[in-house]
């Protein structure tokens, strides 16, 4: 069976009623393909326009209900014109609504998604087993009309579709999408600040709805969401990341090593070690100590150990492991994020927190964020959340390209 590029498009109105963790749980969770990139959009009027153009004229034949039209016709011109008023630009102040793209590949990826993991368009939604059972809504009069219309995703109708459908959206991801830093509109005076998340490796093991779940807590705060890309830390990306902490860490294990250098010692020797000759040797080993752990921090991030790589040019490779890297934006932004994050060792985070219902140890945490202003910009800069995954992907796809980059 052929693989397929699939996409879901999470709508305006689920980012903003704050649904957009419950819908990436259910999605990571059950569906069978890979997730390979994230990418946030704020529509312009052209692309809304020609999207609804080309829903309008799709064979949306495999998702018609019954219990919405008899005629596939209706679902295309309600689609169409839902996305129409729901995603082009407000009339009135011209700010442009949130839209997040998620893109999947693997056998039969379109129907599949669309078919097993989002659901059809129905009026009679009541078990819950898809996301659109769930977060849709489609109301219908007595007299066959319907009255109130929201999908909560978008996905690709039909296979025959789906390149059309790839290439407009990639043809504008560049100008509509990336770090929407000026779509949420604040009242005067406010000072927004940017901080970044990321939702670390351990979360992209297995099928599961932790970074959704994670995603989820961190919508307590009512910060807004402006960026969002699924990164595979190059060595050299993780070790400017971290960089600031290896001295701190040198630092801060300088007691653990002198105790540990006293108490080898004093076992293998009958006398007492002089204080002097223990200060020298906690001296040269807690910065090899430091290193090591930084170098442990490093491997689990990207997959690869940097003690073991001689060839720089290795360490500016995309790593082995993914991370999902979240911009939150809003007033105090760094406090409520880390408020919900919690402490760094998970056994002494507070209930209810990220770190204390998903992490297990001060390494495998569930989640990072930026622990200020200035740092957020420089932690921004690093994982080159604005980058475009979305249309080389697309090119390389429809190109006839098995993504080989792609990485399990």
């Amino acid at each position: 069976m052929a693989k397929e590029l699939a996409y879901v498009l999470v709508t305006p109105y689920t980012i903003l009623k704050s649904r957009t963790g419950g819908i990436v749980a259910r999605l990571l969770a059950r569906a069978e393909q890979e997730l390979v990139a994230v990418r946030m959009f704020a529509p312009s009027q052209k692309l809304v326009e020609e999207y609804a153009a080309l829903l309008r004229n799709q064979d949306v034949q495999d998702e018609v209900d019954i219990r919405v039209g008899r005629h596939k016709e209706v679902l295309r011109d309600l689609i169409s014109q839902y996305v129409l008023d729901n995603f082009s630009p407000d009339p009135e102040t011209g700010q442009r609504r949130r839209v997040i793209m998620l893109l999947f590949y693997g056998e039969n990826a379109v129907q599949k998604i669309r078919d097993e993991v989002v659901g059809h368009i129905t009026s009679l939604s009541i078990s819950g087993e898809t996301i659109r059972d769930t977060y849709g809504d489609c109301l219908i009069d007595q007299e066959g009309k319907v009255r109130y219309f929201e999908p909560a995703v978008l996905v690709i109708p039909n296979p025959k579709g789906a390149s059309e459908q790839l290439s407009l959206w990639a043809k504008y991801s560049d100008t509509d999408g990336g770090l929407l830093e000026d779509v949420i509109q604040y009242p005067k005076g406010t000072k927004p600040e940017k901080v970044l998340v990321l939702i670390k490796p351990e979360n992209f093991q297995r099928p599961t709805s932790r970074v959704g779940n994670i995603i989820d807590m961190f919508s307590k705060t009512g910060l807004y969401i402006i960026s969002a890309r699924l990164i595979q830390m190059s060595v050299a990306q993780a070790m400017e990341f971290y960089g600031p902490v290896k001295k701190i860490l040198q630092e801060k294990l300088k007691g653990g090593v002198a105790e540990r250098v006293q108490a080898g010692l004093q076992e293998k020797f009958d006398f007492k070690i002089p204080n002097e000759i223990l200060e020298h040797l906690t001296n040269q080993l807690a910065p090899l100590h430091g290193s090591h752990e930084f170098d442990k921090i490093v491997k689990f991030m990207t997959g690869s150990d940097p003690s073991e790589i001689t060839d720089s040019e290795k360490t500016k490779e995309p790593g082995l492991q993914k991370c999902l890297a979240l911009v939150y934006q809003g007033k105090d932004a760094v406090q409520k994020i880390r408020g919900v994050l919690g402490l760094t060792d998970p056994n002494k985070a507070a209930p209810a927190t990220v770190r204390r219902e998903f992490g297990q140890n001060i390494l495998v945490n569930a989640a990072h964020a930026s622990d200020s202003v200035e740092n957020a910009e420089r932690e921004i800069k690093i994982v080159k959340i604005a980058e475009n995954d979305i249309r080389p992907m697309v090119e390389r796809f429809l190109g006839g390209k098995m993504l080989e980059g792609v990485r399990s």
